[in-house]
């Protein structure tokens, strides 16, 4: 598992319920167990001394080490930076239990060491000592700074046996490399999941890899949650404008005109920097006086028909993403029309996501190719598009699961499959999201999603990622709109909370 795949199941299990600080007293107290057990010549009564940094890691660090005082082991725990320096809360919590400990417990030693030239051998008092590299983690960057370099060196320099929490500091945890320095473990505890960096580095770094379960539920690999919104790509502060998606909606129609102004609103909400519709003439004034917001190209028609098609070719090269169907209507000129564009963006490459009338129109063996493919279907237009004309009536949520994955192979797209229970599929792996409300029911809400996906799918964000982010988002929105209205709200009103629902308190 990647660092950033990690750090999302660790907020996620939050999200679910489980406190962090809960994982952490799990992950210290594994630790400590695989410290009293990883040599025979290792007994109660011997010295442990725990090297710890400012994050999460050194966290764990501390709680290793009241585990390993109740256990009989005598600790000497160092601190390689300023007490006020650490930087999570639950770390924090846990450094106060040691403080406050400490006055009592004559087995328990406590260096704070800021500087270089604190650290030198007299920190050791033997080599029977076993040492715990708590230092940098999962969240190392760049070069090894002081004094964690003098720390590193120090520990490699000894003979004693070496513990590495996590990763061996130094190491890059998503690939393995070592940029500059790393401890040399002879024993590496993990958790949850190997990290990646693991399995690629060497085992003269990492030792004996031990694994431990600290009680994170699969779920919380299952469920999105709020650690998805870690994904979410930062903005660049010297970007220009359009460097943050550019996002092309063909829709609307004589009939319909709010879906693609809700998609477009959607989308501007969810940081596309410019978002064009192009619509029929029919259907142009009252997008347009949805928000001055929305650029918006009108071509002669009432309906999206294949003369458009050159224009909105010559369109479709000069932006991120195109999102298709939104109010386009059924009429046979737009089906024809739509085929069209969608065999062409294929051929382009194009990152493409088609919802609402779309999925009706367009004919599945023209993407089922496209890997670049998002579709947005309620279950009505999942049965229309794969042409599923028996009912999915499954109660299991296994077996449910497992027939939309089989069917969902029949694209190399990504499937987020609408519902009181959101599926994200694309043939290969699943989520499912569970935000939303009641109130969501209202139309409009659909176009909300197509537009916040095509968004995100603007911006750098993968296909899977786009669906991911958008299905929780969405629902999110929903949620706090309910809190602020009850039930009922429209699709506009639910807009207005989709910048406070891509945010988290981290």
């Amino acid at each position: 598992m990647n660092p950033l795949d990690m750090k999302v199941v660790d907020f996620n299990a939050e999200y679910l319920g489980i406190p962090r600080l809960s994982l952490m007293e799990n992950a210290g107290r594994a630790l400590a167990y695989e410290i009293s057990n990883i040599n025979s010549n290792i007994t109660i009564g011997a010295k442990v001394v725990i090297f710890t940094g400012s994050g999460g890691n050194g966290g764990d660090g501390f709680v290793a080490a009241r585990h390993l005082l109740n256990m009989g082991f005598k600790v000497k725990l160092v601190l390689l930076t300023h007490p006020s320096k650490i930087n999570s809360k639950e770390s924090i919590q846990n450094w106060y239990v040691l403080e406050n400990m400490r006055p009592y417990l004559s087995d328990l030693e406590i260096e704070i060491c800021m500087d270089s030239s604190q650290i030198d051998s007299g920190l050791l008092d033997s080599d029977e000592n076993i040492l715990v590299d708590a230092i940098l983690g999962t969240g190392i960057k760049g070069d090894i700074r002081e004094p964690f370099r003098s720390a590193i060196c120090l520990i490699n320099n000894s003979n004693s046996p070496v513990v590495s929490v996590d990763v061996p500091s130094g190491m890059d945890p998503l690939n393995g490399e070592i940029n500059d320095i790393s401890v040399e473990a002879e024993y590496t505890v993990s958790f949850h999941r190997a990290k990646t960096g693991l399995k690629e580095s060497s085992s003269d770094t990492i030792g004996k890899l031990i694994v431990c379960d600290i009680g994170i539920p699969k779920e919380a690999e299952i469920f999105l949650g709020a650690g998805d919104l870690l994904r979410l790509n930062s903005r660049d502060s010297n970007a220009h404008k359009g460097a943050n998606g550019r996002l092309l909606i063909v829709g609307g129609s004589k009939e319909y005109t709010g879906a693609p102004a809700l998609a477009g609103l959607a989308a501007i909400s969810a940081g596309a920097d410019l978002v064009t519709i192009i619509c029929p003439d029919s259907a142009a004034i009252p997008i347009k006086s949805y928000s001055p917001d929305l650029i918006v190209k009108n071509l002669p028609g009432d309906y999206i028909n294949s003369e458009m098609m050159e224009t909105i070719l010559e369109l479709s090269k000069k932006v991120d993403c195109v999102l298709v169907g939104c109010g386009a209507g059924d009429k046979e000129e737009t089906k024809i029309a739509l085929n069209v564009l969608a065999k062409k963006l294929g051929e382009l490459k194009k990152p493409l996501v088609m919802d609402a009338d779309a999925l009706k129109l367009v004919d599945k063996e023209l993407v089922k190719n496209q890997d670049n493919l998002i579709i947005t279907p309620h279950m009505g237009e999942f049965k229309a598009f794969f042409q599923e004309e028996s009912p999915i009536i499954l109660f299991d949520i296994k077996e449910k699961i497992s027939a939309f994955q089989s069917i969902s192979q029949q694209i190399n797209g990504t499937i987020l499959l609408k519902g009181k229970l959101d599926m994200i599929f694309n043939g290969k792996k699943f989520r499912l999201n569970k935000t939303g409300s009641p109130g969501m029911t209202v139309g409009g809400t659909g176009d909300c999603l197509a537009g916040l996906v095509a968004a995100l799918y603007s911006q750098d964000h993968s296909a899977w990622d786009s669906a991911c982010l958008g299905a929780f988002i969405n629902g999110r929105a929903g949620e706090l709109a309910q809190n602020k209205w009850g039930n009922n709200f429209t699709a506009s009103k639910m807009i207005e909370f989709l910048s406070e629902a891509m945010k988290y308190d981290f």
